[in-house]
């Protein structure tokens, strides 16, 4: 064999090898990954290249990552991380996933909106549901030049929120959460139910505000539509509603669970008792039926409402004040009997 020929078979096994390592490579890499059930990992601004293989580890075999961490040594991924929530999904390849870590492609996530009583709530829940902190939410939601700018203030802003399940990238900043929800509420007033709000004469914070009282006053969804109408009818009369809700709302106090004479002297700006129409803003953030129900509120002649004597958590509706006071005395007679309060 002459040199020349030695030289070209040597160099075609090299290649051969060569080609046949790349292969074995590329045929690592398009493995599956190894998640024994579509799972999201959560990258945030504080984690390094070391730090995200750590929580890949956690939830794919040690012999999957092998992969994973030769891609991130060969890549510049440790100087371009990008947050996010990332779905491992058992037919994604080590390949899939690193591409996708690599150019931040984030898998979107629900984020539920409640219907909760106060601000510092829907602060709490939201940041526990997203990776926006606390403060920064807080930061804005209390800042009165902002409220102002988006046309809200620290009465009226609880009627910005629809209580809903959206999806939102997880990263999502504080600022476009809430110009998010600004999108929302203008989907959730659409045309339709704008005409219903012209049509009984309420502002959409208005009838925020009366929807708050009822979701306060009742749990019964069936209920809803009478109790809205009753307050409508004292709107229209000009009758102070009277609702036991904005006392609690006015002292702070949502476990009370008997009014007393001396909390209806609790001045307040919400104490309906001391102040006739409907208080300055929404008692908590209500919630779709309730909002539903006053747009679409039972017409009856109902001015007057007690807590039913069995605890069932529906009411006695009355016309007069006579009705009512006999309403009153059974429900009272009974929370002596039991000893409430």
């Amino acid at each position: 064999m002459n040199k020349r020929i030695f030289i070209y078979l040597i160099s075609a096994i090299l290649l051969l090898g060569i080609g046949a390592s790349i292969a074995g490579y590329m045929l690592f890499l398009n493995r599956p990954l190894s998640v024994k059930e579509p799972i999201f990992l959560y990258i945030d601004d504080n984690d390094n290249a070391d730090s995200v293989i750590v929580k890949l580890e956690r939830n794919a075999q040690g012999k999957r990552i092998r992969g994973f961490r030769m891609l991130v040594s060969l890549s510049k991924y440790e100087e371009n991380i990008h947050s996010g929530a990332y779905l491992l999904n058992a037919n994604y390849s080590t390949w899939d996933i690193f591409r996708r870590l690599q150019y931040g492609l984030q898998t979107p996530v629900k984020v539920t909106v409640p219907s909760v009583r106060t601000m510092e709530q829907l602060i709490v829940s939201v940041s526990s549901q997203l990776m926006v902190e606390q403060k920064d939410l807080a930061a804005l939601l209390n800042d009165s030049g902002y409220c102002a700018k988006i046309g809200y203030d620290r009465y009226t802003l609880p009627a910005l929120f629809i209580p809903n399940t959206y999806e939102v990238y997880w990263n999502i900043s504080a600022d476009n959460f809430i110009a998010r929800m600004q999108k929302e509420h203008q989907r959730f007033w659409n045309s339709e139910r704008m005409a219903k709000a012209r049509s009984i004469s309420l502002t959409l914070v208005e009838i925020a505000t009366l929807a708050s009282i009822v979701d306060e006053e009742t749990n019964q969804i069936s209920e809803k539509p009478i109790v809205a109408g009753l307050y409508i009818n004292r709107l229209k009369r000009g009758i102070p509603l009277q609702a036991d809700p904005t006392v609690k709302f006015a002292l702070q106090d949502f476990g009370l669970k008997r009014i007393l004479y001396k909390h209806l002297e609790t001045k307040s700006p919400y104490n309906t008792y001391l102040h006739a129409g409907l208080p300055p803003g929404p008692i908590r953030i209500a919630s779709v039926s309730g909002m539903e129900s006053v747009l679409n509120y039972a017409k009856h002649n109902y001015l007057y409402m007690c807590a039913k004597e069995d605890f069932s958590g529906f009411h006695n509706f009355a016309s007069t004040l006579s009705q009512h006071q006999a309403n009153a005395y059974r429900y009272q007679r009974e929370l002596n009997k039991r000893k409430i309060r």
